[in-house]
């Protein structure tokens, strides 16, 4: 009985154990958020440029708050370095990941700068995804207009072409009197 327990959950909250077992991945829990957003984000809709606006979100606050932790433990007490509290691995993050780069904060160690590398990284994709999502709204909405416009001159077209038929028509008739007399 235990071990089947013991089972389910390895298999089905293999998160939660990890959380549990290692208090270093406590801070995680906040990945909890992303299920209510999956909730929310039914009952809004399933608009994609949405979902990715709340996936681009959660990375990017996921992705700052990791890379403070990690540089901060990295960096802490280590000679000649500059990031020694939370505040200032935070701002480091932050200034890192917008691609700024003040200078103020910067990694001293190895570990320290392959995250910083990382993190510029992930950053940039961030940014792309943001472009990205802009880009396909403008497009949308570019298409949307044109298939107003298109549909507008068609409207017009086939009323122009109702028209013709009509002058046509009476002219037909006007032709036919002119022979009878």
């Amino acid at each position: 009985m235990f071990s089947r327990r013991l089972r389910g959950v390895g298999s089905t909250h293999w998160f939660d154990l990890c959380v549990v077992v290692l208090p270093m991945l406590r801070p995680l829990r906040i990945l909890r958020l992303v299920t209510m957003l999956s909730v929310l984000q039914r009952t809004a809709g399933t608009a994609i440029r949405g979902r990715i606006a709340i996936y681009v979100g959660t990375a990017s606050a996921l992705l700052i708050f990791v890379a403070a932790l990690a540089v901060l433990d990295s960096e802490r007490g280590h000679a000649g370095a500059s990031i020694e509290t939370f505040g200032d691995a935070l701002w480091w993050s932050f200034v890192t990941v917008t691609t700024v780069g003040y200078g103020d904060y910067t990694p001293v160690t190895a570990v320290g700068r392959l995250i910083a590398v990382g993190l510029m990284i992930g950053g940039i994709a961030l940014l792309g995804i943001v472009a990205a999502t802009l880009a396909s709204w403008i497009v949308e909405r570019v298409a949307e207009r044109d298939a107003e416009m298109e549909s507008a001159a068609v409207d017009h077209i086939r009323a122009l072409e109702t028209q013709l038929e009509d002058m046509r028509g009476m002219l037909a008739q006007a032709l036919g009197r002119d022979r009878d007399r």
